[in-house]
Parts: C-alpha cells; sequence; structure tokens
C-alpha cells in the first residue's frame, strides 16, 4: 500500500495621496513585466488508506507579527542616492496595479525567504531580489533563458544541483532555487565583499566584474561598484533593487500602503511517493490550479511523476485537507499514460486515437511540426482502450533540446547606442559585448554579430 508521508517546513513617502496595494484575486503566473524588468518572460488508483505525519515548524516567532517589518529589521546594504534610483521608485510608484500583483504573488514565497536569508546571516535586501528579476513570477523565462523567480540560467543551476529534465525543472522549484540563489549570492559576496558589487555580478556574470576591476586597478582608478563601467542593465538593476528597498522602508512616504503579509509560514512541503495529475492534486487540496501551480512551478507537464520529484507544496491550512481527501480517492491519481510512436504516424493520427487536439498533444509533448521518430515516448491522456505505459519508463526523459543558437549580421545606423540595440532584439549590452570581443565604442556602419530570439 502506497504510503504519503509530508513534513512541515518554515517555510511609508508623506504629503501624498495614500494609495491602497491589496491582493488581487488573479492567476499568478501571467503577468506581462514592463519593458523595465530585466526579465519577462512555463498506478492504479486503489485507495490510499495509510500515511505518516511528521510536522516540524521550526524559527516561528510571535514578533513581528508582518513580513514587512521583518524586513525592514534586517536591512543592512550601504544606501545608494542617485537619480537613476529615484526614476525607479517613480516607476513602480506610479504602477499600483503591477504593485499589487508583485505584492499578491509575494506572499506565498517571503516567508521562507526570509527563513533562509536569516539563517545564512545576509541581508534582508536580497529578499526583495525576485522583484527585481522576474517580479515574483513563479514561470518567467528570459530571453537568455534564465527561469523562475531567482531567474537562474541553466549553467548556473547545474553547478548547484539543480535537475533540469523533461519533467522537473528545479530553478523555479521555490525550496531548491531561494537555496541555490542565496548560496550563489553568498559565493560572490566572499569573492567581492561589497554587495553592490555582488548584485552586479548575479546580473552580469562575476567574470565580468572581476575582469572590470581589474581594469580599473590597472588604471590606477577606485576598485568599487561607482568607478567601473558597468552596462546600463546592470546598473539599473542595483538602483532598482535600492528603490524597491525605499519604497518598502518607508511606504507612507511615497504614499503607499502595503498591504500586510503574516509574518508565518504560508505553506507546507509533501513528500509523495505516486504519479499523480496535477488537477487532481490541486482538487485533493481544495485550492485553484492556479494556486497548485504557483507553489509548484516546476513540474513542466500536466502529471507528477514522482520518479522525478516527490516534493508538493501547499498552503499550510490545506495539508490536512489533502491527507484527507486522499485518503477517501478511490479512483485513478493519473489520467496519463506513455505511448512509443510507430513509424510513419503523424501527431494528428495519435492524437485522434488518443481523443486529444493536436495542438495539445505537441504543447504536453514539446513537438515542433507534425511528425514524429519511431520509437519516440510521448505522453497522452488514458483514453478508451487505446493502448499506452506506465509513465514511468519516461523518466529518465532528457530535457527537451533547445534549438541552434541563429545569429546575423548588423549594421550600426547613425543614432545608434548599444542599449537601444540590445532593447531593440531582445538581448543585452552584456551578451552584445560577448559576441563582439567586449566591444565599447559603435561606429555608423560597423558589423555587430546579434542572436535571433
Amino acid at each position: 500500500m502506497a504510503t504519503i508521508s509530508f513534513t512541515a517546513t518554515a517555510a511609508e513617502f508623506s504629503g501624498q495621496p495614500v494609495v491602497q496595494l491589496k491582493p488581487e484575486d488573479e492567476s499568478p503566473v501571467s503577468e506581462e513585466i514592463p519593458a523595465l524588468e530585466t526579465s519577462i518572460l512555463n498506478p492504479a488508483g486503489e485507495k490510499d488508506d495509510s500515511f505518516e505525519t511528521t510536522r516540524s515548524i521550526s524559527g516561528l516567532t510571535t514578533s513581528p507579527l508582518d513580513i514587512w517589518e521583518r524586513i525592514r529589521s534586517g536591512f543592512a546594504m550601504a544606501e545608494l542616492d542617485s537619480e537613476e534610483v529615484r526614476h525607479s521608485e517613480e516607476f513602480y510608484v506610479s504602477r499600483p496595479y503591477y504593485m499589487n500583483r508583485i505584492i499578491e504573488r509575494s506572499k506565498r514565497y517571503l516567508f521562507h525567504i526570509m527563513e533562509e536569508v536569516e539563517r545564512r546571516g545576509m541581508p534582508a535586501e536580497l529578499a526583495l531580489l525576485p522583484v527585481i528579476e522576474s517580479a515574483f513570477n513563479p514561470r518567467a523565462l528570459s530571453h537568455s533563458h534564465a527561469s523562475g523567480i531567482w531567474q537562474l540560467i541553466p549553467s548556473t543551476g547545474k553547478n548547484y544541483g539543480l535537475k533540469q529534465n523533461w519533467w522537473y525543472d528545479e530553478r523555479r522549484d521555490i525550496i531548491a532555487a531561494t537555496g541555490a540563489a542565496l548560496d550563489h549570492l553568498k559565493k560572490l559576496h566572499n569573492m567581492f565583499g561589497d554587495w553592490k558589487l555582488v548584485l552586479a555580478s548575479y546580473n552580469w556574470g562575476e567574470g565580468a566584474v572581476a575582469r572590470a576591476l581589474i581594469r580599473n586597478r590597472n588604471n590606477g582608478l577606485p576598485e568599487d561598484f561607482r568607478s567601473i563601467t558597468l552596462p546600463p542593465e546592470t546598473q539599473n538593476f542595483v538602483h532598482r533593487l535600492t528603490a524597491v528597498k525605499n519604497i518598502i522602508s518607508n511606504p507612507a512616504a511615497f504614499g503607499i500602503e502595503l498591504a500586510s503579509i503574516p509574518n508565518q509560514p504560508y505553506f507546507e512541503k509533501i513528500t509523495a511517493t505516486r504519479h499523480m495529475d496535477i488537477k487532481l492534486a490541486a482538487k485533493l487540496a481544495n485550492i485553484p490550479l492556479d494556486e497548485f501551480k504557483a507553489l509548484n512551478p516546476a513540474h513542466n507537464r500536466p502529471v507528477i511523476n514522482v520518479d522525478n520529484s516527490r516534493t508538493l507544496l501547499l498552503p499550510s491550512d490545506k495539508v490536512e485537507v489533502f491527507i484527507e481527501n486522499l485518503k477517501n480517492h478511490g479512483k485513478p491519481l493519473v489520467s496519463w499514460q506513455a505511448y512509443r510512436a510507430k513509424k510513419g504516424e503523424t501527431v494528428e493520427k495519435i492524437a485522434a486515437q488518443y481523443g486529444i487536439s493536436a495542438q495539445r498533444l505537441k504543447d504536453v509533448n514539446d513537438i515542433d511540426g507534425h511528425s514524429v521518430m519511431s520509437g519516440q515516448t510521448l505522453l497522452v491522456p488514458i483514453y478508451g482502450n487505446a493502448a499506452g505505459e506506465d509513465i514511468s519508463i519516461m523518466s529518465n526523459k532528457p530535457a527537451t533540446p533547445t534549438l541552434p543558437e541563429r545569429f546575423f549580421v548588423y549594421a550600426v545606423k547613425k543614432g545608434d547606442a548599444l542599449f537601444n540595440i540590445a532593447k531593440r532584439h531582445g538581448v543585452t549590452v552584456a551578451q552584445i559585448k560577448s559576441w563582439n570581443r567586449g566591444t565599447d565604442r559603435l561606429s555608423i556602419g560597423q558589423k555587430l554579430i546579434l542572436k535571433q530570439t
């Protein structure tokens, strides 16, 4: 008989009209982030009547009662005052609807993030970094394939042991990605010893920042954040975090009233041992599907394959509901199966056989075009008498390979600047420099290598 075990984890600018920022009831993963943001860019069913429960919530305090108070009390970075900071403050304050979205999303994650930040003895400003990186959109994906609320690129995820395969991308896993991002930030601080340089490195890369510092040293110039030459995107990245810190520090001074977020765990961790449909898991927990996906955004498919990840996060007040409903669920937990394509079969033929639209079949299986290879294993619905196998045979399926990068030559025109070219083509200044041997100065007619996005 299958066993479900679960463990709980500890997861004011004056003189202006007050803008009430309260959470809104909306999907947490459908945000189109404004241009200022750096990343824009998703067995059988016998009744299970036995389970083990071990709940241990640690680090829980009675004061402060509000997460914003806790964050303010942990601010420790040196102040940064500039026109760019003022501009970023205005950007956020003038967009209350956008700020509402960020606050609504952040309530799920901030307690856990602050637990991890404090455990490492790091400044509380770092808990606000996902505001800049992803607007707390757990499925945000950038042009450079950075993913999740911390916008970790594939190589950084790999360096910190984050699983990235066809079923699961741990860069979007709230617990795993938070641990990896904070460990990475701590490593950067050990390298540079200055949090502004750490933030610049997080955005631009530690190698690029190290080279900029060496250039200043060789030229007899100061080696600090204000003195080194940084891409505009990286400078703005640090200024934006400072602006968010200032707003959180004293929201009333900006005419804002932040919606309160309790300083207590929002979610608990469940360790499951059986495959389960994502829709069914949300139903058993009695929560909206969007809420379940916001807490479990790392699952790439409509079914949870426990051979790849056994961790689920649920709102703390829904764990008992989930366990009880699962005990009483006498039907199959999975409505998907594996199918090995036969020679000559097309997407349309297989889709018709399994009662699914061709587009849905392509979306679920990351298929481009209409053909499939003989022996290719696909995820298909359980439908009538149509044959299929348990999804465990697909457990080692690698991540869908990305298409080869396509480059083209761009001729510099009058009035062009690296920042404008980068913005127009959906890349970063740092990327343009890396493709063009670190070019800084442009001339009319100069040829630049760019990548199609």
